[in-house]
């Protein structure tokens, strides 16, 4: 996860040592005022560069998280909540000419009310594959065609059913609140490392003090969507 930063960090330090050779080749010892004034210098470079480094944790591992907030947004847009909506065929695949094709792409699909979603293939002879392809989804739904168009009419979701999508919901929550606590064990095990490298231990500390706020936002964010969905679906 950290290889990016590792090599960035290296190539900061190789400018940073070819810099001091160049400058003690040159100068060293002529005077000594000025010698001690390239040490301060060395010294405010190696700082500038564990600090890009510490920054550069911290925005990868806001990355990570909200990666882990955009997977959770997309699996739990396939939790259908008894209303009618066409990211449920997301992940459904179309035998299309021999090459498996998302739905989408061979098809326009649409609500033409809360209980309905219509598929209407772009070529008639779509209809049959399309089909097949529903049928052997995790959708749950039985199609019906009219020769021109699909149409699938979601069911009323029974209690026991809205109580299982629930607990689905909160899998995938948890499954989010895993993501982030592991960006954030990982970005503190590179803080550490960082200390063996020059981090002194007030820098660390604020450094890692900087991801807790960041995996307690992000862990709010989870919180929040799962309790909108688990909203949507004991909403009869």
């Amino acid at each position: 996860f950290y290889h990016v930063q590792g090599e960035r960090s290296s190539h900061y330090r190789l400018q940073y040592e070819r810099e001091r050779e160049f400058e003690q080749t040159s100068f060293g010892g002529k005077n000594w005022n000025f010698s001690q004034n390239l040490d301060k210098l060395g010294s405010k470079r190696k700082s500038e560069i564990m600090n890009e480094d510490v920054q550069m944790v911290y925005e990868m591992t806001k990355e990570r998280m909200e990666k882990a907030i955009e997977h959770l947004d997309n699996e739990l847009m396939r939790i259908r909540a008894g209303k009618a909506n066409v990211h449920i065929l997301d992940g459904v695949l179309v035998d299309y000419y021999g090459a498996p094709t998302p739905l989408n792409q061979v098809s326009n699909i649409s609500t033409p009310d809360a209980k309905t979603i219509m598929i209407q293939p772009w070529e008639k002879t779509m209809i049959d594959p399309i089909e097949k392809a529903l049928m052997n989804s995790s959708v749950g739904i039985t199609p019906a065609n009219n020769g021109e168009v699909i149409r699938l009419v979601v069911p009323q979701l029974t209690e026991e059913r809205r109580v299982d999508l629930v607990k689905q919901v909160k899998t995938e929550g948890e499954n989010a609140r895993v993501s982030i606590r592991n960006a954030r064990r990982e970005a503190n095990d590179e803080y550490k490392s960082m200390q063996k490298d020059g981090l002194s231990e007030d820098e660390a500390k604020t450094a890692e003090d900087n991801i807790q706020k960041l995996t307690d936002e992000f862990t709010e964010k989870v919180e929040k969507i799962v309790e909108a969905k688990d909203k949507d679906i004991m909403t009869i």
